[in-house]
């Protein structure tokens, strides 16, 4: 998987170098605790999917500018941000293998570096006067609370239908991804057509994204590379396609028992859930689900020429899918 990623990222090698450096010089700070976090957060580089789009999607439609690094950058704070505030909800003590912000400096300070980084991209697209930018991050922020209040909401309701689904990891997850796809075709000038229609790319993207990851929290294992718990999403009582599906296809006597189970969760408990959405097709249907909404993305590439360009954008788009963590 990081091979391929590395294949893609040689497309935009110097993009990519320059934006590291730019993000560097953006999250600078004189305070010594917040230079202490930054420099904790970002020593270990992630792999920068969202900013990855930015640069292809720029790319492919126009020439790079530098609209277009300021919109990797802001689209990686929000990112960055996002991230901090979820462990802090999910009282998680890990990400991405090493201890979280909130394991370390604790809740308070987690939410308000959180705060801070927000506060940056707001400050990096008013400054610049980025009027198109600045309406995308407050949708983009605005959809991701409400997508995470919804899910918590309905993790109180276990016959949760497919349409919500849709609806939390659109919010969640694939707004993100889609003001990623959208903001590089928007800073290299393009039409409002072609932007809208990257924002498209961008949200089926996204959702097979969120699906993946989904998908992790029934391998058999104990863990998985992501670095999320296995079973996190059956503790928190976060029900996602594969058991929708499973629960909606099951016997009235198979989804009691499996209400039950999730109501009394254990690990041991964890196996009997997978047996019964493997029993009832449940993940073979969250796959295909996962893969028409790839092939949405890649239908949307076709009417763009063939180059460099858009080939590592359809590998990309594979990587989605097939990645491993």
């Amino acid at each position: 998987m990081r091979i391929i990623l590395k294949t893609v990222k040689n497309s935009i090698k110097q993009e990519i170098k320059e934006f590291e450096k730019q993000f560097i010089n953006i999250i600078n700070n004189n305070n010594p605790l917040i230079d202490k976090i930054n420099h904790y957060l970002f020593q270990r580089k992630g792999k920068l999917i969202r900013p990855i789009f930015v640069f292809l999607i720029a790319k492919m439609l126009g020439t790079i500018q530098k609209k277009t690094y300021h919109t990797a950058c802001l689209i990686e704070l929000i990112h960055t941000a996002t991230l901090i505030h979820d462990d802090v909800i999910d009282n998680s003590s890990f990400r991405r293998g090493s201890f979280s912000i909130n394991a370390i400096w604790k809740n308070k300070i987690a939410v308000l570096i959180g705060d801070y980084l927000l506060s940056k991209s707001l400050l990096l697209a008013t400054n610049n006067n980025y009027h198109d930018l600045l309406k995308i991050i407050c949708k983009t922020v605005k959809n991701m609370s409400e997508g995470e209040l919804l899910q918590m909401e309905k993790s109180t309701q276990l016959n949760i239908t497919e349409n919500v689904y849709n609806k939390i990891i659109y919010h969640k997850t694939a707004s993100l991804i889609a003001a990623s796809c959208e903001g590089g075709a928007r800073s290299v000038n393009v039409n409002e057509e072609t932007a809208l229609k990257m924002r498209k790319f961008g949200i089926f993207i996204g959702i097979a994204f969120q699906i993946k990851d989904d998908l992790f929290d029934y391998e058999e294992k104990d863990k998985n590379l992501t670095g999320k718990p296995i079973g996190i999403d059956f503790k928190e009582k976060k029900i996602t396609l594969p058991l929708i599906y499973t629960i909606q296809k099951a016997s009235k006597k198979d989804q009691k028992k499996i209400y039950h189970f999730i109501n009394n969760y254990n690990s041991r408990k964890r196996h009997k859930i997978i047996d019964y959405v493997k029993k009832y097709g449940g993940l073979e249907y969250a796959q295909k689900k996962m893969i028409k909404f790839r092939n949405s993305a890649l239908k949307i590439l076709e009417v763009y020429p063939e180059g460099s360009i858009k080939k590592a954008l359809k590998i990309m788009v594979n990587f989605i899918v097939e990645r491993n963590q």
